[in-house]
């Protein structure tokens, strides 16, 4: 959670920005894109709150369950956070019995994560009301179309693909 400042505190000095033309930006494709994120992390994230847990867990709990045996590099590759986040987020899965971690079996340093069948269940009620809500949205779409809204979201990830080829692996 980020730290308000007080409400008399000068504002921080802004670093160089660019000039940028507002006639430049698409705003309509912006804001359709932030209403369609808020929507589709809503239901889950009403599920996460009810068991205190939050976004971080849900993409760990996603992600372990999705590949499991992954590496804790690999999911740090994929989430890009410090390790010191995931060690916070990981303890509390695994404490509570969402997360299995084991020693690699060539390697007794890496460690592996699996999900327990609570960590499958739970990350399957949480993808379920995002996958109705993507099924409702793609019902009026041609499967061009669909594998356009595909190709779209996979351009707007940044260049770098560790992430795809560690869930790919």
């Amino acid at each position: 959670m980020q730290k308000r400042a007080p409400a008399n505190a000068a504002p921080k000095p802004l670093p160089d920005l660019p000039k940028v033309d507002d006639k430049s930006i698409d705003f309509e494709t912006i804001e359709l894109l932030f209403f369609a994120y808020r929507d589709f992390i809503s239901d889950p994230d009403g599920i996460l709150e009810k068991i205190g847990y939050g976004r971080a867990h849900h993409r760990v709990v996603y992600f372990v369950s999705r590949r499991p045996g992954m590496t804790v590099a690999d999911l740090l590759s994929i989430l890009r956070i410090t390790k010191q986040s995931l060690a916070r987020v990981l303890k509390e899965l695994i404490d509570a019995g969402y997360i299995r971690q084991m020693t690699g079996p060539a390697d007794r340093r890496q460690r592996r994560l699996y999900p327990t069948l609570a960590g499958r269940e739970l990350a399957l009620a949480l993808s379920d009301p995002q996958s109705r809500r993507v099924s409702r949205a793609y019902e009026t779409l041609s499967e061009n179309e669909r594998a356009g809204v595909k190709a779209f979201l996979a351009a707007m990830r940044s260049g770098d693909d560790a992430d795809k080829t560690a869930l790919e692996e």
